[in-house]
């Protein structure tokens, strides 16, 4: 089920309608069933992994917690990861490495016995987030940061609660668990403030993310050559097709928590005006970030062990980063890119910690690095999109040396400002404010106006047929 669908409509409705009338325990209870009928819509066969990975999680945390000898910890935190990423790796990867394998012994003109072509595999939609999610528990157990939960039911929902099960947030223990474990308040201003996130991330994925899409697919379906002109203007629209739809599903799974009392974390926080990498990836997808900071740059020993160390903790952070979105070499090499803007930075920045620091927005030397630095952020886009890296050097050439001024297609221009004009009033209404909720604290006349001028946006040119989210294949 689509959050923009009316499927989803009728499912809530019904979910939110029990919900009410039920106690803590009985909600918690509910809302498993709930949220497994939710993921099951897409393929019931499916939540089989989802048990696995949320079975071995709960047990292992206990034994982790219950164990004094530190090889017995560590095996059983050993276990959680080997199962969770195993899983991961086979329905996600196996066909990549595979298909790179026999790339690479036809290189040679080797033929293994045994190297065979791609199964028949389908990616179970959420399961890098599930994943990730779960396996950030045991390891926080196994920190001492976190007591593990006593109730396998309570750490199921945790997992599985449908909100942001199938793109995130990746919520950590440490936040949502002890949202499950306390009862919950429902009142009316969680309502309105759910209500007005759920409509606004509607209006960036219906009106703004899949209009979008309508002038980004075709440039990428072309076989080439291509105009450099059509590729810049699909990336433009890509930047802000892929923001809008992601930052459109975290504002809904907000605003759904919201209604049920409990708060979803920030995801996105306008990437789009950070002036730097650093910045970028404290305001972009937030909960990845976070993770792959917490869980895998310290670990690998951050900026303890030398510049040198560093560097390669953050090129091998930000090439597993590009690999967790998707099995291709596309992704890798998107990866890889950020990685390198990280290193670039961290050498020519004078204060490092001072630059993730946003200066005065209202600065004009503010403004021009974020202008360059979006333009950075838009070049990774072409990494991150392309279909092949064949595209990619096609693309980049064409950007480079096929760009014909006077070939400018002047109407697919304008249909982008129009859609892209009233979202960024909107956020740099945000930013100056410092607010992602200014438009809802607004007078109630103003707000009145505002919201009806969108829904006449939404309902004379918003995609209103169910569109995927762009996050589901990853």
């Amino acid at each position: 089920m689509l959050f923009n669908s009316l499927e989803f409509f009728f499912f809530f409705l019904i979910v939110y309608s029990v919900y009410l009338l039920l106690k803590h325990s009985a909600q918690n209870k509910f809302l498993i069933i709930a949220s497994c009928i939710f993921y099951a819509s897409w393929n019931w066969k499916y939540l089989g992994l989802m048990f696995i990975s949320i079975t071995t999680d709960y047990f292992c945390g206990r034994e982790i917690d219950a164990r004094r000898d530190p090889k017995a910890r560590k095996m059983f935190l050993f276990l959680s990861i080997f199962v969770n990423l195993s899983i991961l790796g086979f329905f996600k990867y196996f066909n990549f490495f595979v298909d790179s394998l026999s790339d690479l012994l036809r290189l040679f003109h080797l033929d293994i016995p045994g190297v065979r072509g791609p199964l028949n595999i389908i990616l179970p939609v959420g399961i890098s987030f599930y994943t990730f999610e779960s396996l950030s528990y045991t390891i926080d157990v196994y920190r001492g940061q976190l007591k593990p939960t006593r109730r396998y039911w309570d750490y199921f929902l945790f997992v599985a609660y449908f909100p942001q099960l199938v793109a995130g947030p990746i919520m950590r223990a440490k936040t949502l668990l002890p949202q499950v474990l306390a009862p919950r308040s429902v009142n009316a201003k969680k309502f309105y403030e759910g209500g007005f996130l759920f409509f606004w991330g509607l209006f960036e994925k219906l009106f703004v993310a899949d209009n979008l899409a309508k002038l980004v697919n075709p440039v990428f379906e072309e076989q080439g050559p291509y105009r450099g002109v059509r590729v810049l203007l699909a990336l433009y629209a890509f930047a802000f097709q892929i923001f809008c739809d992601f930052d459109g599903y975290s504002n809904m799974a907000r605003g759904l928590g919201k209604f049920m009392g409990f708060e979803i974390d920030v995801n996105f926080n306008l990437p789009y005006f950070a002036v730097n990498p650093r910045q970028f990836w404290k305001r972009w997808h937030i909960s990845l970030s976070t993770w792959l900071r917490d869980y895998l740059y310290i670990p690998l020993g951050g900026n303890r062990r030398g510049k040198g160390w560093m560097y390669a903790a953050l090129f091998l952070t930000m090439f597993l980063g590009g690999l967790w979105h998707g099995a291709a070499w596309t992704f890798v090499l998107w990866g890889i890119y950020q990685g390198f803007l990280l290193i670039v930075h961290r050498l020519v920045a004078k204060d490092v910690r001072a630059s993730a620091i946003d200066a005065s927005p209202r600065s004009l030397k503010r403004a021009l690095k974020n202008l360059v630095f979006f333009h950075l952020v838009l070049l990774g886009w072409l990494f991150f999109r392309a279909q092949s890296v064949g595209q990619i050097f096609e693309m980049l050439y064409a950007l480079f040396f096929n760009f014909n001024i006077f070939a400018v297609d002047i109407q697919s221009w304008l249909t982008l400002a129009g859609f892209v004009v009233p979202l960024l009033a909107i956020q740099i209404w945000q930013f100056l404010s410092g607010d992602l909720m200014i438009l809802y604290k607004q007078h109630w006349l103003l707000k009145t106006i505002i919201y009806a001028f969108m829904t006449y946006l939404l309902i004379g040119w918003g995609v209103l047929k169910a569109e995927e989210f762009i996050y589901f294949q990853f």
